[in-house]
């Protein structure tokens, strides 16, 4: 046995790749887009190590261009959803007893491959099964899983560092056991990194997991089992099974093995999880833990001090890119009468500047929208602001799925802050501006704060200190990650925990070490090295 207290290398952020003209990698990128396109894979569930055909199959296509079919895949289903429970109950106790420092190694050894050899297979498939442009694929699929890999490694080794103080004659000691069981991890489509985060952060810590990748992703989350599989993951630790969510869902949340669930979607969803995990109580072996991160109606509020060009562009990017389908995106904004004037030039001249089309095209900034559902969904609220004598489209507002399921970049004015526009979150590139007066500050931060039930992201604009103090007091609870002077989105691994309270979740901040410590269960353990020999105490000897 090798005797050594090590430490895991320090983590730093992966630097994110330009891809400008000329450049290596995009070369690389455009070759691996090429060679993806002119395939047709078959994707099927991973349990134990096997890839299992269902034969009821359905097809992952270009949200961009739907007609064109880039893999098969076979839907698990309650007997395959059983056979992943058995798999991550049998993986469990050699899992658990790994030794730390060999269960990091194994997801240091998959961020380098990823940050490396499998780099540019994971951003194409990021690309063409979800849409995402090749800047949104690369800070994604690459630099934030890599981050989350690196960092979740570092962060366990301080963990289990922490521990407690020992009064003379005794030794204290802290153990984080896996939980007892398996987790359960539902993942969405629109970010790869969290695919890869929101299963194997709980199986870093030793826990093993039945993992449902959404439908609409299926074709990125096929490649990161590759990479873990590459990286030298045990069978059965990971066990894939995509499908219908019911069909998924149901037989997990039945089982007494349930030993936890981490969720990143929709708010309904999660809620409705949340339901059953309460029914089914009582079955359960122990408290399952339950982490989710759901919706958001992420906002933007300017200062009348506020810098009129950076709040524009923050507009731009934070409520566009990637189709505004980030449960970050600027959604809702609230812009002082005085300022607006000069806020809606810069801001419609930029939106005018954005083209929107295939992702191959590395000249748009914009992609499709992930199908046909939230094509039908987005245009049904744009729908409702032609309709309505409270709103009206400043730009964009077009919607065209005879190719791909795109929508145009869409900036809706309201004269009413309580519209639906305004309060439900959307998922796609609308953004609604509400022109509030200037003396009616501290009410419209009142509106702000109780506008949605969400509570994700949000930030200001301001150049008076004052007023950032001010703003930032009163939006103490809308938002679980704050920016000042900066869009909503791009929270960074190691820099921004994310996470959201009230309809958007446990706020359990994924990228820290506070999510990881969700996934065990501490013991303390107390060895005295002389135990007493008589119950007696001093006090009770007789005499004065």
């Amino acid at each position: 046995m090798a005797n050594a207290i090590v430490s895991v290398p320090p983590p730093r952020n992966e630097s994110v790749l330009g891809y400008a003209p000329g450049t290596a990698e995009r070369r690389a990128l455009r070759e691996e887009l090429t060679r993806l396109a002119s395939e047709t894979i078959d994707i099927t569930p991973r349990i134990g190590g096997v890839r299992v055909e269902t034969g009821k199959v359905a097809r992952v296509v270009m949200p961009h261009r739907h007609t064109h079919t880039l893999a098969t895949w076979h839907q698990a289903g309650a007997a395959e959803v059983e056979r992943a429970i058995d798999a991550a109950l049998t993986a469990h106790p050699s899992w658990s007893r790994m030794a730390w420092e060999d269960r990091a190694a194994i997801f240091l050894r998959a961020a380098d491959l990823l940050a490396g050899p499998w780099r540019m297979r994971l951003n194409a498939a990021t690309m063409l099964g979800q849409s995402k442009t090749a800047f949104q694929a690369e800070i994604d699929s690459a630099c934030e899983l890599i981050d989350f890999w690196r960092f979740n490694a570092h962060y366990m080794e301080h963990i289990y560092r922490e521990q407690p103080a020992s009064a003379p004659g005794s030794w204290n000691r802290l153990e984080h056991r896996p939980l007892e069981g398996f987790v359960f991890a539902a993942t969405p489509f629109n970010f790869t990194s969290i695919a890869g985060n929101l299963p194997t952060a709980p199986a870093l810590m030793g826990n093993t997991v039945v993992w449902k990748p959404a439908s609409t992703a299926i074709f990125s989350a096929h490649v990161i089992m590759d990479v873990l599989e590459a990286a030298g993951l045990p069978p059965g630790v990971i066990n894939m099974v995509p499908g219908p969510g019911a069909t998924i869902g149901d037989p997990v949340l039945a089982s007494p093995h349930l030993a936890g669930i981490h969720f990143t979607g929709s708010t309904g969803t999660f809620q409705a999880m949340w339901e059953t995990v309460g029914r089914n109580i009582r079955r359960y072996r122990a408290y399952p833990r339950v982490v989710g991160e759901t919706g958001g109606k992420d906002f933007v509020f300017a200062h009348v001090s506020a810098d009129v060009d950076a709040l524009a562009t923050a507009l731009v990017r934070g409520a566009f890119e990637y189709q505004g389908q980030k449960c970050s995106a600027a959604s809702r904004a609230y812009i002082p009468a005085s300022l607006w004037p000069r806020v809606q030039d810069s801001l419609l001249a930029q939106v005018a500047e954005i083209r929107v089309g295939d992702v191959v095209d590395f000249t748009n900034f914009m992609g499709a929208v992930i199908d046909e559902h939230a094509f039908d969904s987005i245009r049904g609220y744009l729908d409702g602001v032609r309709n309505s004598r409270d709103a009206r489209i400043l730009a964009g507002g077009g919607a065209d799925g005879r190719v791909g399921w795109f929508i145009e970049p869409t900036v809706v004015q309201v004269s009413r802050p309580d519209l639906p526009v305004m309060r439900e979150e959307i998922f796609g590139p609308v953004l609604s501006v509400y022109v509030y007066d200037d003396a009616q500050l501290d009410e419209t931060l009142t509106l702000c704060d109780r506008g949605s039930p969400y509570a994700l992201t949000g930030a200001i604009f301001a150049r008076d200190r004052a007023m950032i103090a001010r703003m930032t007091d009163a939006l103490t609870h809308a938002a679980g990650n704050f920016y000042i002077n900066d869009k909503p989105t791009g929270a960074v691994v190691g820099q921004q925990p994310f996470g959201g309270a009230r309809a958007s979740g446990t706020n359990d901040k994924a990228g820290s070490p506070l999510n990881l410590m969700r996934w065990v269960s501490p013991r303390a353990i107390k060895e005295t090295f002389v135990p007493a020999t008589h119950f007696s105490y001093p006090f009770m000897r007789a005499g004065d």
